[in-house]
């Protein structure tokens, strides 16, 4: 007779395994992070020292200070709201897969597998956009430090791929040391934060009036003036819902979190809110210290200029200097969830060369997955390479667009279904109860209004047909996201319909027995 396994020997078979288990899986990821660690991943990816630094330009020139200082904390309102629905589903299903196996086992297979797409292609742009954002303000404070510096868009790119290689390196060798670094980025973000704030307001010599933060219109669009209320100011709020994603780690990564039904889901919309008050004085200090308009405008509303112009060379420094290294924190971060994401749906078939990608070493880290993702993330980006005639980076920005449609098309799935489920929906320990139904609906009908703007054009130039046209300014968002999408429905209907059947079991009903659970209706297919 096989011996079977001893609860008190293995520290694996607690209620963490037990409750994966009844959602068909052995624990094989190494589950050591607290829930500390798990709100640490995606307060870490949020990062305001990387989103509101990079993104800054994008609401400078489309609405100004109305759409930051009113932008932000109305749109993290309504993400908010995003969170607390996605906390709910976190609670019932602590697992790797996340949104794509909630979007399986509450709907249909074809429902898991676009789920699962979307939420890739948004991780792979998300890591992609906050590395190179990274490599674009490393090489902003190279500058700072030595005036005769001039690095072009080919030395930012090599910039992008050292970091992005760096991200693999700590992912795959580092382990134990991911979550120490998730703990110590959380702390570097509410110190830097404070500390940039306090050189903001004590730094300059004066300030901006409260009528220029909070009123002040910028159109630099290049689209008429005519179109700022329903075109140009909603285009600037990519700021926000950009800054204010990622948060899905808190479930990528639950299987290696203790008490996961709990704390992933506190972690999750803890890590919006505490994001949201933290971004809002953050870019509020941005606002009162850019007293010198006209420089930050000559700059494309690079947010450096407000440094550059409103602070001496130190502490301009400074205060680049702390967003540098809180983006590198966040990179790493994003590297992290988004080969969670991978190994769990390579687990259960759902990407070409799946054994391959949901393999998981001696230290139970799932290296391939890194690779193929960050090699991913390399291809990507590659359209920043060619200067927009613009000067704002629209292949940056068209990036983050895909980053953000894709990750919110993503959340969109599961919470509509969870929505048509109603009662017959089995919560976690941290539910909504019948606030449930005001609340997904308010999440649908956001995400469905954000995903329109943001495949639309970012400039004139990228307007097809227009007089000034050019490829180099086009949004390619759209056409990244379409291709993609066009492949993976002609794969599903040729192929994928007739063996995708979503989430798999990786254990028998012998082994769960061991763990004392019951599987979850619905849980999984036999691999």
């Amino acid at each position: 007779m096989a011996r079977q396994p001893d609860p008190q020997a293995d520290p694996r078979l607690d209620d963490d395994a037990r409750r994966l288990a009844e959602l068909g899986y052995k624990q094989e990821l190494d589950r050591s992070w607290s829930g500390f660690s798990n709100f640490a991943i995606s307060f870490s990816i949020i990062s305001i020292l990387s989103g509101c630094f990079t993104t800054f330009g994008q609401a400078w020139n489309n609405g100004g200070p109305v759409a930051i200082a009113w932008g932000w904390p109305i749109i993290a309102g309504f993400i908010l709201v995003i969170g607390f629905c996605m906390a709910e589903l976190v609670s019932a299903y602590p697992t790797a897969g996340g949104i794509y196996w909630w979007a399986a086992r509450m709907g249909r297979p074809v429902h898991g597998w676009f789920t699962g797409w979307l939420n890739l292609i948004g991780l792979v742009a998300v890591t992609a956009s906050v590395d190179y954002g990274a490599a674009t303000f490393l090489n902003v404070l190279l500058g700072m430090l030595n005036e005769d510096w001039g690095g072009d868009l080919g030395f930012v790119f090599g910039l992008f791929l050292v970091i992005l290689v760096l991200h693999a390196l700590i992912n795959i060798f580092g382990h134990r040391l991911v979550a120490l670094l998730q703990n110590i980025s959380v702390w570097w973000h509410v110190f830097g934060v404070a500390a940039v704030v306090a050189i903001l307001v004590f730094g300059p010599d004066s300030h901006q009036s409260v009528s220029f933060v909070f009123t002040e219109r910028i159109n630099n669009s290049g689209f008429s003036e005519g179109m700022y209320w329903f075109y140009v100011l909603p285009l600037g709020f990519l700021l926000t819902q950009y800054t204010i994603t990622g948060f899905d780690a808190c479930a990528h990564v639950s299987e290696e979190t203790r008490g996961a039904a709990r704390t992933a889901a506190q972690g999750l919309w803890r890590s919006i809110a505490y994001s949201g008050v933290g971004g809002w004085i953050l870019l509020l200090a941005f606002l009162f210290a850019a007293t010198d308009v006209d420089a930050v405008n000559e700059q494309f509303g690079a947010v450096s200029a407000i440094f550059t112009t409103a602070l001496s060379p130190a502490p301009a420094k400074i205060v680049v200097a702390i967003s540098v290294i809180g983006q590198f924190c966040c990179g790493m971060s994003c590297v992290t969830s988004m080969s969670r994401m991978t190994y769990a749906f390579a687990r259960d078939g759902g990407i070409p060369g799946s054994r391959l990608w949901a393999k998981v070493d001696r230290n139970r880290t799932p290296v391939n997955a890194i690779i193929m993702g960050c090699a991913a993330a390399l291809v990507l980006t590659l359209p920043a390479l060619y200067k927009s005639p613009t000067g704002t980076p629209v292949a940056f920005y068209a990036v983050v667009s895909i980053a953000v449609i894709g990750l919110y098309l993503a959340f969109l799935i599961p919470i509509w279904l969870r929505l048509r489920m109603g009662d017959a929906f089995r919560p976690g320990p941290w539910t909504l109860g019948a606030k449930y139904k005001v609340m997904c609906w308010i999440a649908v009908i956001e995400i469905a209004v954000i995903s329109v703007y943001f495949v639309l054009p970012l400039a004139p130039a990228g307007v097809p047909g227009g007089g000034d046209f050019d490829w180099t300014a086009v949004n390619y968002a759209p056409i990244a996201l379409g291709v993609v999408l066009l492949l993976v429905g002609g794969w599903w209907l040729l192929s994928a319909r007739r063996w995708f059947t979503g989430p798999r079991t990786t254990l028998d009903d012998t082994e769960l027995a061991v763990l004392g659970g019951e599987r979850e209706p619905g849980a999984g297919a036999p691999a």
